[in-house]
């Protein structure tokens, strides 16, 4: 079964990239430096960010229906993104080195109508299980251990 792995409009997060610490603050944003490869994943490359880059880490709106699970969390994005990534029928980096995700899929209406924990490295057959259910509209994929949001997955 085809799927798309999607990451967020930078957009959304480029007039933050030019604030002075102290406005990010205000908001609620902190700049941080990546000090080692894994652990900062890029919600918009979907990669983990390289030593020596900046990223920001905000809390973000990834399931805004207006259900009991419309929820927010966590995110970075680097400041070095210029594109959003779309992976087509491939699982990218910083997806598939994660020991856990949490997938949790959703109907048309934002009810959640399944979740799993699954390695990155074996997220496909949970996939295609998940969309096997006409009901499943759409997927997030979360960090299971802090429960940030990593990406939406949808019908290829």
């Amino acid at each position: 079964m085809s799927f798309v792995i999607s990451g967020l409009p930078v957009e959304a997060f480029r007039p933050l990239f030019s604030l002075s610490d102290a406005a990010l603050a205000e908001r609620g944003v902190v700049r941080c430096q990546v000090d080692a490869k894994a652990g900062f994943p890029c919600r918009v490359t979907l990669e983990d960010a390289e030593p020596g880059e900046t990223v920001l880490l905000m809390n973000y709106e990834h399931q805004p229906a207006p259900t009991p699970y419309r929820a927010s969390h966590a995110i970075f994005v680097s400041e070095a993104a210029t594109e959003p990534r779309r992976a087509v029928d491939e699982v990218p980096g910083a997806l598939r080195v994660r020991a856990a995700l949490s997938l949790r899929a959703y109907d048309e209406a934002g009810m959640m109508v399944d979740a799993e924990l699954t390695p990155g490295a074996a997220i496909e057959p949970v996939i295609e299980k998940m969309f096997a259910n006409p009901q499943v509209a759409y997927i997030h994929a979360h960090n299971a251990g802090r429960g940030c949001y990593a990406a939406r997955i949808d019908r290829g």
